[in-house]
């Protein structure tokens, strides 16, 4: 793990408000992007509709977050003293807030509702900023303060954001019948904003379920699924790891199938320091604003492979899953998945140098190539 002062070192402080709003309006596009891009996983058959939708919530969920941050710094570097903050985000390893600004803003959130009863309505402050620049001749500055704060307060009041932690939940998929007892299939998905990469980490597994009560009614071990699985959301844990660690805890619990989708790092010439063939693409492209950017995503996939029983007790047994672990491949057995897939997300600009260039490491990414109008293409 990287020492703490070289984490510091990654960490860039924005200090000018057009440079905090040009970074605000990449990740608007970017994320306006990623929901497209879901979509197009779904028609190749990559993803089921049920998981394009769990996706989706998440990646509109990201959206909120990026405009309530884009609210809360919309007058940085405008205003002395020590309000209204500077965004700091990490400019080596993700290009993403750090955790901490999340964390920050999960704590505004529980307080969103006192703020903003002490705060001057909408139409008030607005009646006050006309009256600062037709009577005094002067910016209000202060007043657009104000309103930038009243509206990120009221984005968090709305909630349906991306948190540090968005607990467990689940999706019903049917039932299987086997033997005399139907095993109920669910889709459980959760997500982390993940505080060593600093980057949105969601994960969704396919669990079959032979308890007497429904994994989701039940008092007992819902609570204990969400606390398990939330504890072992951490990048540096295999996928085999959480699975067989999720099984041996959960003996009426079956993980078929566990996947962890990383959205990031995010590529930018103007705003990170990443090294490599991208950097050069970028900075090659020399792309307008809105453009200067590619997006990571990788997907991680773990599956089970077969069934075994052992026993459990005097007389009892219990089925514990054998995962697939491919030893012949790169990725396969050491990282503790079946399958890793990775693609880029970019604009047409940046495609173009990328393509000509080839890189060697990219011949085999799958590239999804996104247009202003919301065209999205895929190559390989």
């Amino acid at each position: 793990m990287p020492e703490p002062d070289a984490l510091m070192r990654d960490h860039v402080t924005l200090e000018d408000t057009r440079v905090t709003r040009r970074y605000f309006a990449k990740f608007r596009a970017i994320t306006g992007h990623m929901a497209r891009v879901a979509a197009q996983f779904e028609a190749e058959g990559a993803l089921s509709r049920r998981e394009v939708e769990v996706l989706a919530r998440y990646l509109v969920a990201l959206g909120f977050t990026f405009r309530a941050l884009a609210n809360k710094y919309h007058m940085a570097g405008r205003i002395e003293g020590p309000l209204p903050g500077r965004l700091t985000f990490d400019r080596e390893e993700s290009g993403f807030p750090i955790h901490a600004e999340l964390m920050q803003m999960a704590s505004d959130a529980a307080q969103a509702h006192r703020h903003l009863k002490n705060m001057p309505g909408p139409e008030e402050l607005k009646a006050r900023m006309v009256s600062e620049i037709v009577g005094s001749l002067e910016v209000p500055t202060r007043l657009q303060f104000a309103m930038s704060q009243r509206l990120y307060y009221e984005e968090l009041a709305r909630g349906d954001l991306f948190w540090p932690q968005m607990d467990a939940d689940v999706v019903w998929l049917g039932n299987l019948a086997e033997g005399r007892a139907p095993r109920r299939r669910y889709l459980v998905h959760w997500a982390v904003y993940d505080s060593t990469l600093n980057i949105p980490t969601i994960y969704l597994m396919d669990v079959e379920d032979t308890g007497r009560t429904a994994l989701p009614k039940d008092e007992s071990r819902w609570p204990e699924v969400q606390a398990h699985l939330m504890a072992q959301s951490v990048a540096g844990l295999k996928l085999v790891t959480i699975a067989s660690g999720f099984d041996r805890d959960f003996d009426d619990l079956h993980p078929k199938r566990l996947r962890r989708i990383h959205v990031g790092p995010m590529y930018s010439h103007a705003f990170t320091r990443q090294t490599g063939p991208l950097r050069e693409v970028l900075e090659e492209a020399k792309s307008p604003p809105g453009e200067d950017w590619a997006l990571a995503w990788t997907v991680e996939d773990l599956e089970s492979e077969r069934v075994e029983t052992e026993k459990s007790g005097w007389f009892g047994s219990v089925e514990r899953e054998i995962f697939a672990l491919d030893p012949f491949a790169a990725t396969g057995a050491d990282s503790g998945v079946t399958r890793m897939s990775r693609a880029i997300i970019l604009p047409q600009r940046p495609f173009q140098v990328l393509a000509e260039k080839n890189p060697a490491g990219f011949r085999q990414m799958r590239k999804f190539v996104v247009s202003p109008g919301g065209r999205v293409l895929s190559y390989v």
